[in-house]
């Protein structure tokens, strides 16, 4: 998989722009605040439709803008298509080769990233939440249907809370409150699954990958921890009766605190080396290595699913990596993965592992070869 080019219209600080990338590595130089992190964000935005800094597509639009565009010229084993994402304040349209798609999941997943960025640490020791949408955002591109559900089940979630926050009478209270169990887990459950397939994938990757990095000192594990206790190896109806079970058993405590305590919302998940959790116990050069090994394991679990390998995206990390790691780094995207690379200088960049690679200069909004 390629992006041959990009063309950016009121994205941020590009008013207009268009950029030829079909180099295998792309480095885009330049001081902080002038668009490097832009460019790469507007790539992140045309493949997940979202951004990976801000949950406001208003922040997006550049500025006095009623609108922002990004077009894509994507190369994959089928064939070229076109991509192309409007954002603006009444929401987003989506079109491959122009015709628009009715959902916007049906639209994720032409275009497959993987991010790599400093802030990818917090996946490691940040708070769940960030855990949580680094799954969401990695299972949407390779898992048909799974941005749907979830979709649907952050629907029913805000119906249900709204409706535990409301003071309804009693006798109405369970008849509806059954209503909204139903539909919770119908969904949940179908996340759950998908969440146990991915992480048990992705720890085979992660695990042989993070050995690597460290010559064999350390073994990554990564563990799943859902709201309520399962088993990975159940099917959906056996889940789905536990699911139902852990809400019967939570029911007065969430009608005292106006919120559901149970479900895919409240998950999280786990990372050990060598027994010991690395969130508590790890170095920060451990997270950092588990945070790398994640990524890493990421683009091998993409070329599984899809057959094609994902573009890669790294945002000023590689001053960040030691020699070892930077090496690492650059022996597994080399030669067949696309990457985009951000950098305030080429110093901290092994220009001499470099295969294939174009280096462009940004200025105030403006790339220059």
């Amino acid at each position: 998989m390629y992006l041959n080019s990009i063309q950016l219209q009121h994205y941020r600080n590009y008013e207009q722009l268009e950029v030829k990338t079909d180099s295998q590595v792309n480095l885009f130089v330049g001081p902080n605040a002038q668009g490097k992190t832009n460019l790469l964000e507007a790539i992140f935005v045309l493949a997940l439709t979202k951004s990976h800094r801000t949950s406001k597509d208003k922040e997006l639009i550049g500025w006095q803008s009623s609108d922002a565009r990004i077009i894509g010229e994507v190369e994959k084993k089928y064939g070229t298509v076109k991509l192309d994402l409007t954002l603006s304040t009444q929401g987003k349209k989506a079109r491959i080769n122009g015709l628009e798609q009715r959902k916007l999941s049906d639209f994720v997943g032409s275009l497959n990233v993987v991010m790599f960025a400093p802030e990818d640490l917090e996946i490691v020791k940040g708070t769940p939440g960030i855990r949580r949408r680094f799954l969401d955002m990695e299972i949407g591109q390779v898992q048909p249907g799974y941005l749907h559900s979830l979709g649907q089940y952050h629907k029913v979630l805000l119906q249900r809370n709204n409706y535990l926050k409301a003071s309804a009478p009693a006798s109405s209270q369970q008849a509806m409150l059954e209503v909204w169990n139903m539909q919770l887990i119908e969904y949940g459950v179908k996340i759950i699954k998908k969440r146990q397939s991915f992480i048990h994938k992705l720890q085979k990757w992660a695990q042989h990958i993070h050995s690597g990095i460290t010559a064999g000192a350390e073994e990554l594990t990564i563990v799943y921890r859902p709201s309520f206790e399962t088993d990975a190896a159940e099917d959906e109806s056996v889940l789905f009766e536990q699911f139902m079970i852990k809400l019967t058993q939570v029911k007065d405590q969430e009608l005292r605190r106006g919120m559901t305590l149970v479900g895919p919302h409240r998950d999280d998940l786990a990372f050990f080396i060598n027994g010991k959790e690395a969130s508590v116990y790890g170095s920060q050069g451990q997270q950092r290595t588990t945070a790398l090994s994640l990524k890493l394991a990421e683009i091998e679990l993409i070329h599984d699913e899809i057959g094609e390998y994902p573009l890669l995206l790294l945002d000023d990390v590689l001053s960040e990596l030691d020699q070892n790691r930077q090496t690492q780094l650059i022996e597994t995207f080399q030669s067949k993965v696309q990457t985009f690379i951000t950098t305030t200088g080429l110093e901290s960049v092994n220009l001499s592992k470099l295969q294939d690679s174009r280096i462009y200069q940004v200025r105030n909004g403006e790339v220059i070869l």
